[in-house]
């Protein structure tokens, strides 16, 4: 509460006029500020980690490999400093180049989907590629709702490929 004190120094004489000075007790805000902190604490939902969920086929030997036709195969290669190499089918495959953004895979991923039923899409990352780009592909996966994906290995074919394209683009 807030009080006022005035003093009276008891001398006879001339009475000035009497000066106020004003206290103010800070512990009720104080005990108010805790109150509301701790009511907010313990009201508030705290944000839940998100993770996607990936299928995994099952370590049993009795897993068969699944054809695959080339024409719904479509194989997307992670490379170094953030690239993306994209080609369709399985033979003599014709190497595009594209980014993370919108409007590079993302925009690829949705054409092919329309174009091609049943498409398969080949994820293959190469050694020097970001962990990042992985969770970033599979995150378009999600985008794009596309079901059908696998995780390869990446071949020396498509290494050979990567390089001579890098080569082309640069000057």
């Amino acid at each position: 509460m807030a009080e006022v004190n005035t003093s009276d120094s008891g001398k006879g004489g001339k009475k000035r006029s009497k000066k106020a000075s004003t206290k103010v007790d800070m512990t009720p805000m104080v005990d108010l500020a805790f109150l509301l902190i701790t009511f907010f604490m313990l009201t508030t939902t705290f944000g839940k980690p998100q993770a996607m969920e990936v299928n995994m086929p099952d370590k049993t030997e009795d897993n068969q490999e699944q054809p695959l036709k080339e024409s719904k195969a479509f194989t997307i290669l992670l490379g170094e400093d953030n690239t993306i190499y994209y080609y369709q089918g399985l033979q003599d495959p014709e190497l595009y180049t594209t980014d993370y953004s919108a409007q590079g895979i993302r925009s690829v991923l949705l054409h092919k989907k329309k174009e091609i039923e049943d498409m398969v899409i080949l994820i293959k990352a190469h050694s020097k590629a970001r962990y990042k780009n992985m969770v970033d592909i599979l995150d378009e996966m999600h985008i794009t709702a596309i079901k059908r994906y696998a995780i390869v290995d990446i071949s020396p074919v498509d290494l050979e490929l990567m390089e001579t394209k890098k080569k082309e683009v640069a000057p």
